[in-house]
């Protein structure tokens, strides 16, 4: 039961409208609080990982890649897809690694995001990842993007002007200054 039963929709029956390889959307017929039925198109996801990335010096390692919907490179905190079966944390090492070259010595967990909720079940789990240790990169096929080093400074501006637009490198960087600032403290 819900803790909230006066908002909540069930859902009545369930058919898949496209089945990918990487997204799955489904059409479900649900029931409203007030009786009536309504449909629910949504996007499965098997969620993901964000890793923001401190170097000894007080930069973060980001990345530059194409976007193919928006048709654009976006900056962006290093993350990857969960596979299944992989504990996030294990995605976190991967990801890190396959994309930038760099292995860390800790990694602590900051937060989950939701980033989609109006249509898609994703979530990301971001990771403070610190003594970092530069190695080589090991990109997927067809992966292909830079990879930077940035001021957290620049990272704020960025995103104050416009430059990062991308939500969850956004919500990245407002926890890497409050974390950085001291405000918010992670449980090591």
């Amino acid at each position: 039961m819900s803790e909230h039963p006066h908002l909540e929709e069930v859902m009545l029956t369930s058919e898949r409208v496209f089945d990918g390889v990487f997204l799955h959307v489904n059409r479900d017929t649900v029931r409203l609080p007030d009786g009536n039925q309504t449909h629910r198109e949504y996007i499965l996801h098997p969620g993901a990982v964000m890793v923001l990335a401190m170097l000894d010096d007080g930069m973060v390692v980001m990345e530059r890649q194409w976007r193919y919907p928006l048709a654009r490179a976006f900056i962006e905190f290093p993350a990857g897809k969960i596979d299944a079966g992989e504990p996030p944390l294990a995605t976190c090492v991967r990801e890190l690694r396959e994309e930038t070259g760099y292995t860390a010595e800790r990694f602590t967990f900051v937060a989950t995001i939701n980033n989609a909720i109006s249509y898609s079940n994703e979530h990301i789990d971001i990771y403070l990842a610190e003594e970092l240790t530069a190695g080589d990169r090991k990109l997927d096929d067809g992966e292909f993007l830079d990879v930077l080093k940035v001021d957290p400074a620049q990272v704020l501006d960025w995103v104050r002007d416009g430059s990062i637009t991308d939500v969850k490198t956004i919500i990245g960087a407002f926890w890497l200054e409050k974390i950085r600032s001291g405000a918010w403290t992670l449980r090591r």
